[in-house]
């Protein structure tokens, strides 16, 4: 398994190499030890999530107050365009993205480090993407910001074709970034 660090700090891109024969493909999708070696405490993650959505969906862009919440993110089936905000005011590319293909073929897993937001388009006719969550889901420690804020600048490769209502009613950018670096 080979890992690529991605621009903003802590992003990495676990990259697996997939075993193929005339049964199909065995692939490893994640190695303690390999995380270990980039920083990663396996133990820590505490709650596994799998979401199946339709090409054109976007979910996102998601976070969590206070500290946050690391992931590990992959897609099992199909493909999206994953995207990472940097919403940590002490880094140097705070208010900066970074964005993934993540894919069926290439198993890639990404490192989404707590303190950054994060949400997908799928670009396929169906995608199930799988969350290893190192903290226990709180929805009075949720933060949104609109996947379509201008500030951010967060080009997404097709027209979205559904948000859910609470994605729709997200906030800007500009808020969300008074609240993490109080003016005074």
């Amino acid at each position: 398994m080979r890992v690529r660090p991605g621009r903003l700090p802590g992003v990495l891109l676990f990259l697996p190499t997939p075993h193929h024969d005339d049964r199909g493909l065995f692939t490893r999708t994640f190695d303690a030890a390999v995380a270990a070696e980039h920083g990663i405490d396996a133990t820590a993650f505490r709650q596994d999530s799998q979401s199946r959505s339709h090409r054109g969906v976007l979910r996102g862009l998601h976070g969590r107050n206070g500290r946050g919440e690391s992931k590990l993110v992959r897609c099992a089936r199909g493909a999206v365009y994953d995207v990472v905000v940097d919403a940590r005011p002490d880094s140097p590319t705070f208010g900066e993205y970074e964005a993934f293909r993540l894919d069926d073929d290439s198993f890639a897993q990404l490192h989404v480090p707590a303190g950054c937001l994060h949400g997908f388009q799928v670009l396929s006719d169906v995608a199930d993407v799988c969350y290893r969550i190192d903290a226990a889901h709180d929805p009075s420690a949720d933060v949104a910001v609109r996947y379509d804020d201008p500030e951010l600048g967060v080009v997404w490769p097709l027209p979205v074709s559904v948000l859910s209502a609470r994605d729709a009613a997200a906030g800007g950018w500009a808020e969300l970034r008074r609240r993490l670096v109080p003016e005074g």
